[in-house]
């Protein structure tokens, strides 16, 4: 925690959070279903990063994080996205 103060995130809000996360989950399911190619592939990973984002933020509190680990947390998303991009590029061209 930045500067060891204390915070309290409202049951309401992680309610809401848990419940959003429940509905991508059911929204993974159903894209993961539909015959869309590569595309349903794409779309569930667009998805599981928003979930990631979420948990990040409200269960493990980065959003009362420090800018500096917020960056670098950001840097891990972006190098993840980084990976998954040459990994569909490289099965894209076998």
């Amino acid at each position: 925690m930045a500067n060891n103060v204390s915070h309290i995130t409202e049951y309401r809000v992680l309610g809401k959070v848990l419940l959003v996360l429940m509905l991508m989950t059911f929204l993974t399911i159903t894209v993961t279903s539909l015959d869309l190619g590569a595309l349903s592939v794409t779309i569930a990973l667009l998805i599981a990063g928003f979930k990631a984002f979420m948990v990040l933020s409200y269960f493990m509190h980065l959003k009362h994080e420090s800018l500096l680990l917020r960056i670098l947390v950001g840097f891990v998303f972006v190098l993840f996205a980084l990976i998954v991009l040459i990994t569909f590029i490289d099965y894209a061209y076998r």
